[in-house]
């Protein structure tokens, strides 16, 4: 599990497991796509067509469209711009291959419908409210898995311009054109005579030096695009972090040189940038260092990092929980200065992780010894355990000196987190810090220049509401600009405001008493999408008309007029990504209807645009051929709080007949299951080809809801949200058309968890089933950063621990069967979990479970076929179960002889 991300439309789409290197050209998941599986580019002279064909999914790779929120969904992360990259030659193939199939499939059904034994809506859009009358094709789990009902975009890569330019493009790979191409989106409005040039960055994806050829597998531009930085020979550490080979691409020559020319061959853990385009910043070997483009010399920031202190990048936890990216180095707005974490690991306990068929090191074993599994010796900090202690520093470029700035009513080193650093003007910098269990907060302004710094506010949850505070990075800087009326410096972040999360605009820099700019009975998702400083205007997605729908909105600085920029009369779902002017929006319509995408200008934008970038018709056809669920958007009221729930009926569904119900879950701090995007996953072949009943409810503790009911789970997770699942599950029970005696529950990771502490809590009462996979087990075995933050440390809270933990075995005995699955290799949630569990029911001699584990596979369960076989057993096994298999194997008897 991790922290609730920055940007819940990144959270709410499917995770495709990205291949971390290659030795050619691959498709990879882009960073500014709303779609992880999208592959391909604008292209400015096919605005108007759908997005291009694109590989489907190897089985492996798929995860529930919302199965595991804290799997990375690689968007908004700020070390790239890069979008997917994929040969023209596969392009090619890909393209020949999806025509063929869709003629075939194209001749295949109207030799059908000429036959009369076949009839569906021919309309674009989807309807997922109406029972369907018609006969269609079933949703297949291969269908599913790879990737066949995920709506595809066009990736657009926004970039700054060297002069401010705004709605640039990088065009990536596209055919017929160089590698990488910036494009103005201008040159398609009446304003094309004033774009920006077309201009070729990097010709050839191959880079080529020393008699050697490389892929590149990422790249970063420079502010003034005169020069690239190169990834190539890319190689993953944990779920963020990852090491390459670097080099510098000079645009106007496409010469190609190695970032550390003394050192090519060594592996560099993070590079980046500087403002002015003249020095690039990076880690090796967990050292900091400075590369001058001017002189090419490599200056070495400092020369103490190694094992146990790490200098730029964050250590597993901090990557995991606080950050969720793989940087912790931050250049100040004029490139004078950077601001940068030492993580101090010495005191943090090692957790051992066995890879019993692969080798993640890539280092042959001692001959003798190749028998013996490798080892991953990873520091992780348990509930409880000794944390990381980080500390901020700061380098003066031109002086050489690095220094820190002590600032009095600190947090203790054991006893601090710090989670973000927001650069203004004249070196000023903010620094949030907070607690190790994440309720108070202090956020100091440093002023570099004088190496002196100041409190500027606090924050005490326990004065709030006993909550807790997400460690995001939402603020924006905002200048000062008194000819539009901004006098000072100031930031746009989110408070708690209203008994929900809302954006406020502090200034001064040391303000502590904001501008509300959003008020009411709802929140808002994430931070500031954009903020038009030409305009004083600030863009945000909130859930104002409903919890389970998005819709985007303006609001000026001063927190008047409120507008939406999409339309609020009908349930939808929206996300955007502007561009860096913020005058452009990359804008999709997630659901519940076939989702689209588009590029429009906004309101005060006066060069006017709105072209349609993909309309997914493939997918409305594939829709309207197959037989999808019915979903039922509802409410329900426990103990007076009301949630949000959907229900999946199966197609043709008959009120008249008895259905089997099985509810799906993940239930986490701030997490949403329930939203009103277009999805068909393993939920939807469940109960559109299996026949059942699908119920999900967002149960107390999840988010978008107020925070009074969010945050009534701390100290004592799984008490209110098991309480809040069997409380529907009886209300579901009650349902004329519902089997009350076949009832199961399934969910993965903090889901998995609820699975268990439902049946636990329950008792056979209610449900008879429950899958759980990679569940959480006892929450001191996971990690403290992400515990504390709701249950505080075992020390101050170790009622509510035990209380907590899987423990009543005697209660689980009293189901009928439940499902355990575990990847030995979880990193994450450790093996440990599972494995606690089934020493409990050895001891009790519980024997009513099935469990599996998988060798080798992470939290994502995906080695060696794995991932396909977590599915097809999760099916499997439950209609073994609602066929009453699992009754037949309590007290087997051998068969007789005739």
């Amino acid at each position: 599990m991790t922290r609730v991300s920055a940007s819940s439309a990144g959270e709410r789409e499917a995770f495709i497991k990205a291949r971390e290197s290659s030795p050619g050209p691959y498709p990879r998941s882009s960073l500014e796509s709303a779609s992880s599986i999208s592959t391909t580019s604008l292209v400015l002279e096919n605005l108007n067509t759908t997005a291009s064909a694109q590989k489907l999914l190897h089985p492996s790779q798929y995860r529930d469209d919302a199965s595991d929120p804290e799997l990375p969904r690689f968007n908004d992360k700020t070390y790239t711009i890069s979008g997917q990259h994929m040969s023209k030659g596969l392009r090619r193939s890909l393209w020949i291959v999806s025509v063929v199939a869709i003629l075939g499939w194209a001749f295949a059904l109207f030799a059908f419908l000429a036959a009369g034994r076949y009839t569906h809506a021919s309309k674009l859009d989807y309807d997922h409210e109406t029972p369907m009358k018609s006969s269609g094709k079933k949703i297949t789990l291969e269908q599913v898995q790879t990737g066949q009902w995920q709506p595809r975009f066009a990736s657009v890569a926004w970039t700054a311009g060297p002069d401010g330019e705004d709605g640039l493009l990088l065009e990536i790979d596209q055919p017929g054109k160089d590698y990488l191409v910036v494009e103005d989106i201008r040159s398609r409005t009446p304003s094309a005579s004033s774009a920006f040039r077309s201009r070729t960055l990097i010709k050839t994806g191959w880079i080529k030096i020393d008699g050697q050829q490389m892929w590149t597998d990422d790249f970063w531009v420079s502010p003034d695009m005169k020069h690239v930085l190169l990834l190539a020979k890319r190689e993953k550490v944990f779920r963020h972090s990852f090491v390459g080979l670097y080099f510098i691409l000079d645009v106007e020559t496409q010469d190609v040189q190695p970032l550390d020319p003394a050192f090519p061959d060594r592996r560099i853990q993070l590079a980046k940038w500087s403002p002015q385009s003249d020095s690039v910043v990076f880690t090796r070997d967990n050292n900091l260092y400075l590369r001058s483009l001017t002189s090419g010399k490599v200056t070495a920031v400092t020369e103490d990092g190694g094992p146990e202190y790490f200098y730029g990048i964050p250590d597993w936890a901090y990557e995991e929980e606080v950050f969720g990216t793989n940087t912790a180095v931050w250049w100040a707005r004029d490139g004078r200065y950077l601001a940068f974490l030492r993580t101090n690991e010495t005191v943090v306990p090692e957790y051992p992780v066995q890879y019993f068929l692969s080798r993640p090191s890539g280092k042959s074993p001692i001959e003798g010894l190749e028998n013996y599994p490798e080892v991953k010796e990873i520091k992780y900090p348990k509930a409880g355990a000794p944390n990381p202690v980080v500390d901020m520093l700061f380098y003066d470029i031109s002086k050489g000196q690095v220094f820190t700035v002590d600032i009095a009513g600190g947090f203790p080193d054991e006893d601090r987190i710090i989670f973000n650093v927001l650069w203004a003007d004249d070196g000023k910098v903010l620094v949030s810090e907070s607690n190790r269990e994440s309720d108070r907060v202090r956020v100091v302004l440093v002023d570099v220049v004088t190496q002196t710094g100041e409190t500027v506010r606090t924050v005490d949850l326990t004065d709030v509401d006993g909550g807790w505070i997400e460690p995001t990075q939402h603020a924006r800087y905002i200048p000062a600009a008194p000819s539009d009326g901004r006098l000072s410096d100031g930031y746009v972040d989110t408070v708690i405001s209203d008994n929900g999360n809302h954006l406020a605009y502090f200034s001064p820099l040391n303000s502590s008493i904001p501008i509300m700019l959003t008020k009411g009975a709802w929140e808002v998702d994430g931070g500031p999408a954009a903020v038009d400083l030409k305009n004083n205007l600030v863009y945000f997605v909130a859930a104002k008309e409903a919890p389970t729908q998005r819709h985007l909105y303006s609001v000026k600085l001063d927190g008047t007029e409120t507008q939406p920029l999409v339309p609020t009369n009908e349930a939808a779902y929206w996300s955007s990504r502007f561009s860096t002017g913020a005058g452009y929006i990359n804008l999709f319509y997630e659901g519940p209807g076939i989702p689209y995408q588009k590029v429009v200008s906004t309101p005060v934008n006066s060069e006017k645009l709105d072209q349609m970038l993909a309309d997914n018709q493939a997918l409305a056809e594939m829709a309207s051929s197959h037989e999808l669920p019915q979903q039922i958007f509802q409410n329900v009221t426990i103990d007076g709080q009301t949630l949000q729930v959907v229900e999946r009926r199966p197609p043709h569904f008959d009120p008249k007949k008895k259905y089997p119900v099985l509810f799906y879950l993940y239930g986490g701090p701030g997490s949403q299951m329930v939203n009103r995007k277009f999805h068909v996953d393993f939920q939807s072949y469940i109960a559109g080809s299996l026949g059942y009943v699908v119920v999900t409810v967002d149960g107390r503790g999840t988010g978008y809801i107020g925070r009074q009911a969010r945050t009534i789970v701390r100290n004592q997770l799984g008490k209110y949200e098991a309480h809040d699942q069997i409380a529907t599950a009886k209300i579901w029970g009650q349902k004329s058309y519902v089997d009350a005696s076949r009832m199961a529950i399934w969910g993965w990771s903090y889901g998995g968890f609820m699975t268990l502490k439902v049946l636990e809590t329950d008792a056979g009462e209610t449900f008879k089933y429950g899958m759980a996979v990679a569940p959480v087990t006892d929450w001191r075995f996971y990690d403290s950063i992400y515990t504390e933050r709701y249950m505080r440390t075992p020390q101050h809270n170790p009622q509510g621990y035990e209380a907590s933990a899987i423990a009543n075995v005697t209660a689980l005995a009293q189901n009928v069967r439940f499902l355990v699955m575990h990847g030995v290799a979880d990193d994450n949630v450790h093996m440990q979990n599972t494995l606690t569990l089934l020493d409990k029911l050895d001891l009790a001699g519980v024997e009513n479970y099935d469990v599996h584990f998988f060798p080798d596979s992470d939290h994502g369960i995906s080695f060696h076929n794995a991932n396909h076989i977590v599915y097809d057993k999760l099916s499997k096994w439950l209609v073994n179960a609602f066929n009453g298999e699992w009754y037949r194997t309590e007290d087997p008897k051998p068969l007789e002889d005739s």
